[in-house]
């Protein structure tokens, strides 16, 4: 895979181009979803790719291909499969989202019910190793069911967000075609 430093390329080579679309996709050719195979290639080599460059996407396939597909077609399709990409990971991240204030609205009042409890049990109950015990227990509680918002807000949703960030590179890229002429076989 060939990147070069003026711009980032990305070169896929396919024998039709039928082959970069879910075959089973009764939808026309902009509306097609990609096969997967094609999309995990594409989307991991531009994992690898500087962030915030211009990604250039080069489809070689047979010159018989190319003279009966239309590029701007093509362009079309990986930016239409690749901006319904984006917006399906924008809902992913809003459900993410969704989830953590949910699991934030539980835990903040199990934190302070935690916390009164401890204090409670701090002041009424004897001083001995069990009221300690009782104390630290309901303090470590407190803190585990806030455990999952803290967990999504700090840390969970970023990963999510960079993904959509590179659908996002991914629609806008150009895609061109190139063609690529067999070789003819020694052994024929």
């Amino acid at each position: 895979m060939p990147i070069e430093n003026a711009e980032h390329l990305i070169e896929i080579r396919v024998d039709r181009l039928a082959q970069l679309f879910h075959t089973l996709d009764p939808f026309p050719f902009r509306e097609k979803d990609l096969d997967q195979e094609a999309e995990d290639y594409i989307v991991s080599w531009a994992r690898e790719l500087p962030e915030k460059r211009p990604i250039r996407i080069a489809v070689q396939v047979r010159d018989e291909d190319v003279k009966a597909s239309n590029a701007k077609e093509l362009n079309e399709a990986f930016q239409s499969y690749f901006a319904g990409r984006a917006v399906a990971v924008q809902h992913e991240l809003n459900e993410l989202f969704r989830v953590g204030r949910r699991a934030l609205a539980i835990g903040i009042p199990i934190l302070v019910g935690c916390f009164l409890s401890a204090r409670f049990a701090a002041g009424y109950l004897t001083e001995n190793p069990a009221q300690r015990l009782v104390e630290e227990s309901l303090l470590i509680l407190g803190w585990v069911a806030n455990w999952r918002p803290l967990e999504i807000f700090l840390y969970d949703w970023w990963p999510v967000a960079r993904r959509r960030e590179l659908y996002r590179r991914l629609a806008v890229a150009e895609v061109e075609l190139k063609p690529y002429a067999e070789k003819p076989s020694p052994y024929r």
